[in-house]
């Protein structure tokens, strides 16, 4: 049996504005009606495949179990990142958790935004690194290449690449190369796309931390001993956490190792690195429509809009990238689609929240956007999951109407509790204590009209919470 490890950090720059560092990428359908973290979730699942281990960062781990959910997938377990620390860390953390019930245990280890369509090609391959793995080697996956490509860095074999799956002896690791060295390394017919995908046994991997990074070791194995248990999370102790390196895998480990192999995949596949490529992925006859978006006389151009009100229409366009989110625009051409993060850093240095805060605000009972904010009063819309409940809590500044639109709410204000269906409001004067719950089989919609003074998120006292939250 292998364990899939499911890497889900991530700023979510490169895919702005539909991701961003409060909900990136691989929660959205980028390229179809699944999140990309979801279908990554069903690829590695199955027969031969224990239950996943994800390892995330704490504003994601209610959206982490609600879309696992919504596949019928059960974690094994959700390691919870104090912070971010790259790929090395988050790696070695679900490794020793690995190795206490399996320390011979097989872990195939993933990142959770890819496209790989070609799931029996993929199955093939992963089959193929089996023995390899199984006999003490730290495998990796290459992508056969179609195509000269600078946003990816590169395998380099011993020999020319055939039609072979089998292992084969890793010479070196190729950082990102501009285009005329990447002509050059796709001409050689010895090189691959590394795509950070690896198959090795958890006492393979944790020895080889050991022997080329023992102080990583050492700060990643206290964090994982005096991890605590919350809400069927597992949250890595910070303060050895923070003694971590910052250090991707293949720094700290596979470009140091001997007992490396390589197994190609020819299949579709792609990181989705940036908007070029979600059009590559999602084309037909040169043109990418997403959402109501309506192309006139255009070629090689992706137009895609998130607000189903808000129509995107592209006229004698080429080569362009036009998204359309609730808050924010981008327009681009397709060949500086790499260059969206210095528009997430431009906005960062002017304050702008679209920079990194999504629209919508998910919350692990669900989630709520913003639809008018004037001087001393905010709408807002909140969709409340069957069964879910808010906390019970009061404001020092505001006062809020609820209206709901869709479903039963079961309100608490005060000593009150009543049921309040479609049509109906309730008032919540400033200072009461108020809880809105979900006793419904259907998702709850309400309109929420807030007045006062100040009106941040932060203007909050929590009495109760079922999800443990300060």
């Amino acid at each position: 049996m292998i364990t899939p490890v499911l890497l889900c950090g991530g700023s979510g720059t490169r895919l702005w504005p539909l991701s961003r560092k409060s909900y990136p990428k691989q929660f959205s359908p980028l390229t179809g009606e699944e999140s990309l973290f979801q279908a990554s979730a069903r690829r590695l699942n199955g027969e031969g495949y224990d239950d996943p281990v994800v390892v995330t960062a704490d504003p994601f781990r209610f959206i982490v179990v609600q879309q696992l959910a919504a596949t019928g997938i059960t974690p094994d377990a959700v390691l919870i990142e104090p912070e971010g620390r790259d790929t090395a860390p988050a790696i070695l953390s679900a490794a020793l958790h690995v190795a206490r019930t399996a320390p011979d245990g097989l872990m195939l280890v993933a990142p959770s935004d890819h496209v790989i369509p070609d799931t029996d090609a993929f199955a093939q391959s992963v089959a193929a690194a089996v023995p390899a793995a199984q006999a003490g080697q730290l495998v990796t996956f290459g992508i056969a290449p179609d195509r000269p490509e600078t946003g990816y860095g590169y395998l380099e074999l011993d020999a020319a690449l055939t039609d072979d799956i089998a292992p084969t002896p890793l010479r070196s690791f190729v950082e990102k190369p501009d285009a005329a060295q990447a002509a050059k390394l796709i001409a050689t017919g010895r090189h691959l796309w590394n795509a950070g995908i690896f198959l090795f046994r958890a006492d393979t991997i944790i020895a080889a931390f050991q022997e080329k990074t023992p102080d990583l070791l050492t700060a990643v194995k206290a964090a994982v001993d005096e991890a605590r248990a919350d809400l069927g999370f597992l949250r890595l102790a910070p303060e050895p956490w923070a003694k971590a390196e910052a250090i991707s895998i293949d720094y700290a480990v596979m470009e140091k190792a001997k007992n490396l192999s390589v197994v190609p995949y020819r299949g579709k596949w792609s990181d989705l690195g940036d908007w070029a490529a979600v059009w590559r992925e999602t084309a037909q006859d040169g043109m990418s429509l997403s959402g109501p978006a309506t192309a006139i006389d255009c070629t090689n151009t992706l137009l895609r809009s998130e607000v189903a009100e808000q129509t995107v229409v592209g006229i004698g366009l080429d080569n362009i990238v036009a998204i359309a989110m609730p808050d924010a625009v981008l327009i681009s051409h397709k060949d500086r689609a790499q260059d969206v993060k210095q528009a997430v850093q431009v906005l960062k240095t002017k304050q702008a929240p679209q920079a990194e805060s999504f629209p919508k605000d998910h919350r692990p009972w669900g989630w709520f956007e913003s639809l008018v904010i004037g001087n001393r009063f905010q709408v807002k819309r909140i969709v409340v999951n069957p069964g879910a409940a808010l906390s019970l809590q009061s404001h020092h500044h505001r006062s809020e109407h609820w209206i709901v639109v869709e479903g039963t709410a079961k309100v608490t204000v005060d000593e009150d509790v009543k049921l309040v269906t479609e049509n109906q409001s309730v008032y919540i004067p400033l200072g009461a204590t108020h809880r809105m719950e979900n006793p419904g089989k259907v998702p709850m919609v309400l309109i929420e009209v807030q007045t006062g003074s100040y009106l941040g998120e932060d203007d909050i006292i929590r009495y109760e919470d079922v999800y443990s939250r300060e």
